[in-house]
């Protein structure tokens, strides 16, 4: 009955008590324990991405009036399985003149970036690798891993396409952290922690009712930093031949592909623990495996949220994209912030009903006054003339007849 309760936990304590058995020092089993975890997690995220990748396929077939994958066995479901073969067996090339330790430790780096966030996830009450006082600190720091893998990518590439590429999505996704912290610290001010475990305890009521703006700043910077459609521009091939990723080929270019899928899940899972209570709800903590059932439903409906803009919207302008985060995203950010800091302090921690409509309406208060400053700013900006003198236009009258073409 605890295998059915707590399926996790009750092969760690398995495994912990095998280990005791051997006579190793507990040290030592900590060592392995800690270890096996590892391997486990990072193998199982990776696995996963070959579903992800289907899922994507399928939902975002649907979306354009596509099938998806729908040939290599039933519905398509071994068509990333045959990807993922013809990866594989793809021939490694590395440019000629290329750095070759930047270059081969750029796809690392992006991959082992979004599974180092993995490791502080909380899945259920029981289920998490590491359990960080600091975890969202954390996260931002490991973060800027995949900044540094992107430039390594450019800059070792020995291509000038790669390295425009690269500088393009630094400059996107330091950006983009900006919003992305100060959106981070509001669930952090609530819940006194920044430990993703207590965050979760913390949200009797989600958080996204407390500070719904800064959950769709969260949301939508998160999605900049992935670089995921309308904010795609580092992989902008009508203008950049594929982006910095170009000169890759085989498993190398395969790990990218892979980082891209697992950090859109990624960023799924986090807003779950952030905004919608993680594991949290009806007998989670009595039963663990319901908080893991919880948790990926949750992350779910976020990640479809994500599929759904990357199948519907088109690309922003790398001008319009700097504008929304610098003109838009930032500075909602900062008021929201010190508006919500105010209001969470004048109300007393008991009274959560008026903690609720309060904050909410603090909300509504930041969004109407940004829309009427943009709208302020957008009348008094002068429209660009596109074409100052009308364009001739061939009409039906000024065709030559028969008569005149016969002259």
């Amino acid at each position: 009955m605890d295998f059915l309760i707590d399926p996790i936990g009750f092969i760690t304590r398995w495994f912990v008590a095998l280990l005791a058995t051997w006579g190793l020092p507990p040290g030592t089993i900590d060592l392995v324990s800690s270890v096996v975890g590892s391997f486990i997690l990072a193998t199982s995220a990776l696995i996963f991405v070959i579903f992800l990748i289907w899922v994507e396929r399928k939902i975002i077939g649907r979306i354009q009036d596509r099938f998806g994958p729908n040939r290599v066995g039933p519905w398509g479901i071994f068509q990333s399985f045959a990807d993922m073969f013809k990866i594989f067996t793809k021939e490694y090339i590395t440019p000629r003149g290329a750095d070759r330790i930047p270059f081969n430790l750029a796809p690392v780096l992006a991959v082992g970036s979004v599974l180092m966030v993995w490791a502080v996830i909380p899945f259920s009450v029981s289920v998490y690798g590491a359990d960080l006082n600091v975890a969202v600190l954390y996260i931002v720091a490991v973060g800027t891993l995949g900044e540094l893998a992107v430039v390594l990518a450019g800059w070792g590439s020995n291509n000038k396409f790669a390295l425009v590429a690269a500088f393009r999505a630094v400059a996107q996704l330091i950006s983009y952290e900006v919003p992305l912290v100060l959106s981070l610290i509001l669930p952090v001010m609530f819940a006194g922690s920044m430990g993703l475990q207590a965050i979760v305890h913390a949200q009797g009521v989600w958080f996204i009712f407390l500070a719904p703006v800064a959950a769709l700043v969260f949301f939508t910077a998160s999605t900049a930093e992935v670089g995921r459609a309308p904010f795609d521009l580092m992989e902008a091939e009508s203008e950049l031949v594929s982006g910095f990723n170009i000169e890759y080929s085989g498993l190398k270019f395969g790990m990218f592909y892979v980082a891209d899928f697992l950090h859109a899940f990624t960023i799924s899972l986090l807003f779950a623990v952030l905004f919608l209570g993680g594991w949290n709800g009806p007998g989670a903590e009595q039963f663990p495996i319901l908080g893991f059932v919880y948790f990926i439903l949750k992350a779910s409906l976020v990640y479809f949220l994500n599929i759904l803009l990357r199948g519907s919207l088109p690309r922003f302008r790398i001008d319009q994209m700097m504008d929304l985060n610098w003109k838009v995203l930032t500075p909602i950010s900062l008021v929201l912030l010190a508006v919500t800091a105010l209001v969470y302090k004048l109300i007393p921690a008991g009274m959560v009903f008026l903690q609720v409509v309060a904050l909410l309406a603090a909300n509504a208060v930041v969004v109407v006054a940004a829309d009427w400053i943009m709208r302020r700013s957008m009348a008094r900006k002068p429209r660009p003339v596109v074409a100052p003198v009308p364009r001739p236009v061939a009409r039906a009258e000024q065709l030559p007849t028969h008569n005149d073409a016969g002259g």
